[in-house]
């Protein structure tokens, strides 16, 4: 009999410490890599867990594991914006509309779970927010004109020492005092304050780049231009130059794969994703058989595509490392740059619209 009862005494803290075990488990190498929407599931399943997810190093924590891009933030100008999950189930924001910011604002950037937002009157304030945690931060007046619609760039990188997010928003400029040069001014949220950069660029016209178009990949920022150029300034160097593109007929896209700068683009049914192999090829002797770009993905599209589309062209508006997405009409596609599978996504309220990608992330402002 006492041994019955020293057996279920034994097999129940056995059982105690898998649980344990399996909970610490989960707790440090699982749910860090979850997106927001999920873990704010996984509140509920017991005490200790909504506490820990709630936690300020939780938050920290996950917002250095997981990067995914987890949808697109979709919006025309002077329109609301919308958001578009890749995973509904699993990754998603509040409030889509971003009304519990005190104004109504274009979406013009994002960086690892910030987003960059812009008043769509009155003072064309800057407000740098989060839309999982509605938290909100406004930037001071920058003392150039950035036009109604600037081409600007947020940079956030989550770093393990920083529990409050430092972020940099740089913007292209017209110059003041040079007719077609392009200036750059800088926003750091570690200094609090906007500064201009020495660096002036004559081969660039700020009137010729394209809105939303900006990608930073490692500390250099790439700016596409209508005429199928690209500027490039170096944040560490403080330096800019003009590249060639590798897209044509407009139709194309920057992005980061893999930790390089990435152009996507659609000739005839054939989806292309070209990675810069060397920067400086533009500037060597003639005779280099250096090459600015190479071909890393090529996909056919189907014919079934195509064939729902005939009347308009197919257009990249995002490229990552995972999916590329495309759109023709008002009809929006993503692409599995793994599976090399397209699948239509959804269909948009207009076709003059705008796209901006988002990670669910905790991260604090």
């Amino acid at each position: 009999m006492d041994s019955g009862k020293n057996l279920s005494k034994l097999l129940a803290a056995s059982n105690s410490k898998i649980y344990m075990d399996l909970k610490l488990i989960i707790r440090e190498h699982a749910l860090p890599f979850l997106p927001a929407k999920s873990l704010f599931r996984f509140q509920g399943v017991c005490r200790d867990w909504r506490r820990m997810i709630s936690t300020p190093f939780f938050a920290h924590n996950q917002s250095l594991s997981f990067s995914s891009t987890s949808g697109m933030f979709f919006q025309s100008h002077g329109d609301q914006p919308t958001f578009t999950s890749f995973g509904p189930e699993s990754c998603g924001v509040p409030d889509p509309a971003l009304n519990f910011l005190p104004v109504p604002v274009d979406i013009v950037a994002s960086s690892n779970g910030l987003l960059c937002c812009r008043d769509q009157t009155g003072d064309r304030a800057y407000y740098i927010c989060n839309p999982v945690t509605k938290q909100w931060r406004k930037l001071p007046q920058p003392s150039m004109e950035h036009g109604v619609e600037p081409a600007a760039v947020l940079i956030f990188k989550p770093s393990l020492l920083n529990f409050v997010a430092e972020y940099k928003l740089i913007c292209a400029v017209r110059s003041i005092d040079f007719d077609d040069a392009t200036e750059f001014d800088i926003y750091s949220s570690k200094g609090g304050s906007w500064k201009v950069s020495g660096e002036i660029n004559f081969a660039a016209k700020s009137k010729h780049l394209i809105p939303k178009s900006g990608v930073s990949v490692n500390d250099v920022v790439y700016w596409q231009s209508s005429h199928g150029s690209i500027l490039v300034f170096d944040m560490t160097k403080d330096r800019s130059q003009v590249i060639h593109g590798c897209y044509s007929g407009g139709n194309g896209t920057l992005g980061e794969f893999n930790g390089k700068l990435c152009s996507a683009s659609i000739n005839g049914q054939m989806l292309t994703v070209s990675v810069i192999s060397n920067i400086y090829s533009n500037t060597m002797q003639m005779n280099s058989r250096a090459k600015l770009w190479d071909d890393k993905i090529r996909i056919p599209l189907s014919s079934e595509m195509f064939n729902a589309s005939i009347y308009d062209p197919f257009l990249v508006l995002y490229a990552g490392s995972e999916s590329v997405l495309i759109v023709s009409g008002r009809k929006i596609y993503i692409c599995d740059l793994k599976t090399k599978e397209a699948k239509f996504l959804v269909e948009a309220p207009r076709a003059d619209l705008k796209v901006v990608p988002y990670v669910n992330s905790l991260v604090a402002l």
